[in-house]
């Protein structure tokens, strides 16, 4: 990879040289202007106001202008002799735990490299020595016309910076949160936590550009004088009248897409809509790259099925319990039954015998 600068990182009384590459590309797809009616391009030239002429590149240095609109010339051999001890060198000022770090200073990322070997030694020395401490170096350094701040730290073997913002650079975020008081009930969290828990996680290696890749097949579609591809036709989604309502059709749709079962335990009571409380949910479809369609893991059977077998296992055992219970109960009331008639069949033949008794004494007298 190409450096961009040269320099060295000042660790103490040690000294590292090293090479400034860049750690990040842009893939952005870049347009030209062109004339709608046949095609030509437009371009900007640089033209000088007071001889209204074009100028070449090297007829052109830097100014600055003033408050009341006056040009100051600055050179190159002005800006050279600033009294700025960073402008070679990555000034390492102080060691801090990665977390004081606001990920909103973060800006651009560089490797950097050890340039030659006599660096291998120190450039070794330091790079342990953030490993071992779990710490990262602030640092402050000259780039591009003007001096910035630096976060350096390992990633696998290299030392890594990251340029940083300065502090009265980050904005305060007054006025940005809402101004009227919302109050969220805790089945509303409930709610947002099972979607967060339904999602689960990402490994960041499997997203990428969609529009960008959409946006070659169009270029392509098109230098193929072919008709460009249409847009897939969103999910339909359907208006729902409150929060509640939508964050459980969220984890409803989450599952479903994941092959689960909506179970019902995790749906809380929608309470009645609150006038102008309003949201809508939409599915949108999920294009997979190429190399995702060819390395599709294997199927497996889906929760929903599992979860059903598992059901109608609980249901099969609960009516053979219900049946055996049944006979159970008939056993008893049978032998209940034939208690009872022999109870009577003795009675009735008690009664027989008496009378006989009777009337035997009755003829006698």
């Amino acid at each position: 990879m190409r450096s961009i600068w040269n320099g060295a990182i000042s660790f103490g009384l040690v000294s590292i040289p090293i090479k400034l590459v860049n750690a990040t590309e842009n893939h952005t797809i870049s347009f030209r202007q062109i004339h709608t009616e046949d095609g030509g391009r437009i371009r900007y030239r640089k033209v000088c106001e007071l001889e209204d002429r074009e100028v070449a590149q090297g007829e052109i240095g830097k100014g600055y202008e003033d408050a009341d609109g006056s040009i100051i010339p600055i050179t190159d051999e002005d800006l050279s002799r600033l009294p700025l001890p960073t402008a070679k060198t990555i000034d390492i000022v102080a060691f801090v735990p990665a977390d004081r770090i606001d990920p909103l200073q973060m800006e651009n990322a560089y490797y950097l490299a050890a340039s030659g070997a006599p660096a291998a030694k120190p450039y070794t020395l330091l790079r342990e020595a953030l490993k071992r401490s779990r710490r990262v170096a602030i640092a402050k350094f000259a780039l591009r016309g003007r001096e910035r701040l630096g976060m350096l730290r390992v990633v696998d073997d290299v030392i890594t910076m990251h340029g940083l913002l300065w502090p009265d650079e980050i904005r305060a975020p007054q006025g940005v949160a809402p101004d009227s008081e919302v109050t969220v009930r805790d089945k509303e969290l409930d709610l947002a936590d099972a979607l967060m828990d339904t999602l689960g996680e990402v490994d960041l290696a499997d997203l990428h550009d969609e529009y960008r890749e959409a946006l070659e097949e169009v270029i392509a579609a098109k230098a193929a004088g072919e008709t460009p591809p249409e847009t897939p036709e969103p999910a339909p989604g359907g208006k729902v009248l409150d929060l509640m309502a939508a964050l459980e059709k969220s984890v409803q749709a989450a599952r479903r897409s994941r092959g689960e079962e909506a179970g019902e335990a995790e749906t809380a009571e929608v309470p009645a809509a609150e006038e102008g409380a309003q949201a809508e949910v939409r599915h949108l479809p999920r294009r997979k790259s190429g190399r995702a369609a060819e390395e599709k893991p294997p199927a497996r059977e889906p929760a929903a099925k599992k979860t059903a077998a598992k059901k109608t296992g609980a249901k099969s055992a609960q009516t053979e319990k219900t049946a055996s219970a049944g006979r159970s109960t008939a056993k008893k009331a049978a032998a209940k039954n034939g208690t009872k008639k022999a109870g009577a069949a003795k009675t009735g033949a008690a009664k027989t015998g008496a009378a006989k008794k009777t009337a035997a004494r009755k003829r006698t007298a």
